[in-house]
């Protein structure tokens, strides 16, 4: 393969306080590639991993860790980490039954179809990204609680929000990465805010210690009054004075209603292993499932990873199943997604009849197939000692979402109303077109690219896995789940391997450093490709089961990300 397998990255820092023992600590240590017999966690972030361990290791099952681990991102990781966004989360029981916790955020009831346009029709630029307005109505808090009211062992809410207290109140070691994001965004949180807010007060640098003290109180409040700690009260109050202050329209009756939803997940099988991922208004366990059909039917040998002929053809599935995405998926709640017809065999077929194995399709001749009935996010993994397993992905949607830190509450605001389509074929902040089934209206869920999925195989689990990366994410995952089945990878070869992403439109191939070959690079944009090297795409976080039942981690080697187990 074109890549390395580095067994241990360590970040040295001189004091840090510890994420919830009180002890102090003088380093980070950064796992990627781990080997554990019992349990495992894997996070974006050092202090959230050892969150999720320690609760698995006090007796806490895996939802009770991805509780823990939840809050613990909105600590130590704000750029996507979250109290004031939402996401997906899949749970398989260790007797095998598989569980979808949709907590996506909503639109508030005061939003309309054109709320983003101007008097001519057009989209008012950053409306619908940058601040009060851009906001949905969260559905963090209340997924986390949702989850730990149906399958929580420990039963100790106070427990599980403890660790994420007392990271805020204390403070917290800041990372490399963390530091630059605060530094490089201070003038949007100035511009946000109007204030100075506690992610844009100095100039940060690797090792200080960030203390957030109104976070820690809006904990606090989560920690002794469960959902009504955030949905009601001061939390509440704060959210909505806020809300007032920017022109932004979420109510305490759109914070009251809201509520989180059990889904039934997308169930199917890929070469003998069943999968199972999100539904919508997740357009990820659709994608996914198209892609991973259409790759079923072509076979797959151990050299053909990354090679011209495999590439090509995962390209023009990639560019048929973003087209229907564009056209068929949204909220189901609001809108008929005709998804027995996506899944179908027989329309997965038809959309894949057309394909030139020597030549590339142009995007303005693939369009959406007929089927009616009608970049900054984070993902966890977890497996606790009696095979439960969670995979989480959520998100603020862009970095730091809106940029709106709620004053007095200490938590950024999500901008997930661009993942709407503000208006019919213009491109959102990912370059994602949408259609009606995607419209904005009132208490309506986003439509996501959040693919948190699980793998079984004969009724025992074989893996978890997700990502963030906006619309990178489906491809991400996709290929993470080929490298593994189809190429043996362990967990860490398979989020570390170099990946590619196509989707439909714009009309170019995206492909990491070392993707590629020279020779294969050349032959694709001979077949009509256009090829475009770009950064790092996604942050795929795996845990594979192997041949021995022994748990393998694999933390992406792009960022900060960390596997730890016992």
């Amino acid at each position: 393969m074109l890549f390395t397998r580095p067994k241990l990255y360590i970040l040295f820092f001189i004091v840090a306080f510890g994420c919830h023992t009180g002890k102090h600590l003088t380093e980070y240590q950064i796992t990627k590639d781990i080997v554990s017999d019992k349990a495992m966690v894997v996070t974006a972030h050092p202090f959230a991993t050892q969150v999720g361990v320690d609760i698995l290791k006090s007796g806490g099952n895996a939802i009770d860790a991805a509780i823990g681990v939840q809050f613990a991102l909105q600590v130590c990781f704000p750029v996507a980490g979250n109290i004031g966004g939402g996401g997906f989360l899949m749970y398989r029981e260790s007797n095998g039954k598989v569980h979808a916790l949709d907590f996506r955020e909503k639109a508030p009831a005061a939003a309309s179809k054109d709320m983003y346009l101007d008097a001519k029709g057009n989209i008012i630029e950053d409306l619908s990204t940058f601040g009060h307005l851009a906001a949905g109505v969260p559905g963090s808090v209340d997924g986390m609680w949702e989850a730990y009211q149906k399958f929580s062992r420990l039963k100790d809410w106070k427990k599980l929000v403890k660790p994420s207290y007392e990271g805020a109140k204390n403070g917290i070691l800041l990372t490399p990465r963390e530091a630059s994001g605060f530094n490089n965004n201070a003038e949007e949180f100035l511009k946000a805010n109007g204030r100075p807010t506690v992610y844009g007060s100095q100039k940060w640098k690797a090792g200080d210690i960030l203390k957030q003290t109104e976070l820690a109180e809006t904990l606090r409040l989560i920690m002794e009054n469960g959902r009504d700690g955030f949905y009601k009260g001061k939390v509440a109050d704060l959210i909505v004075a806020e809300m007032k202050k920017g022109k932004g329209i979420i109510t305490h009756e759109d914070l009251e209603n809201y509520h989180s939803k059990w889904r039934d997940p997308v169930l199917f099988s890929y070469r003998g292993y069943e999968i199972a991922s999100m539904p919508p208004p997740s357009s990820g366990g659709i994608a996914l499932l198209q892609l991973l059909k259409m790759t079923e039917k072509i076979e797959i040998q151990d050299n053909d990873w990354h090679k011209t002929p495999l590439t090509h053809y995962i390209i023009e599935a990639e560019k048929r199943v973003y087209a229907d995405r564009s056209k068929h998926l949204g909220d189901a709640d609001f809108y008929p997604v005709p998804i027995k017809t996506l899944t179908s065999d027989a329309y997965i077929k038809e959309r894949m009849s057309d394909f030139n194995p020597t030549k590339a399709s142009y995007f303005e001749d693939v369009e959406a197939g007929n089927a009616y009935e009608s970049d900054q996010t984070t993902h966890f993994t977890i497996v606790d000692e009696e095979g439960n397993a969670v995979s989480l992905t959520t998100t603020l949607n862009g970095g730091y979402g809106s940029m709106v830190v709620v004053e007095g509450a200490g938590f950024l605001l999500n901008n997930e109303m661009d993942d709407f389509s503000s208006k019919p074929g213009t491109p959102n902040l990912y370059g994602l077109i949408g259609a009606e089934a995607n419209k904005i209206e009132p208490g309506k869920r986003m439509l996501s690219s959040m693919t948190p999925t699980i793998i079984s195989r004969d009724g025992r689990l074989k893996a978890t896995v997700g990502t963030p990366g906006g619309s990178t994410i489906i491809t991400s995952v996709f290929q993470t789940i080929v490298n593994i089945i189809d190429f043996k990878m362990n967990a860490y070869e398979s989020v570390a391997a170099p990946r590619f992403h196509h989707q439909w439109r714009p009309e170019q191939v995206y492909y990491e450093d070392n993707c590629f070959t020279p020779e294969t690079l050349k032959s694709l944009s001979i077949m009509g490709h256009s090829m475009e090297r770009r950064g790092p795409i996604g942050r795929v976080e795996a845990i594979v089961v192997d041949k021995n039942g022994r748990l393998t981690g694999g933390a992406d080697p792009r960022g900060e990300d960390d596997a730890k187990g016992y």
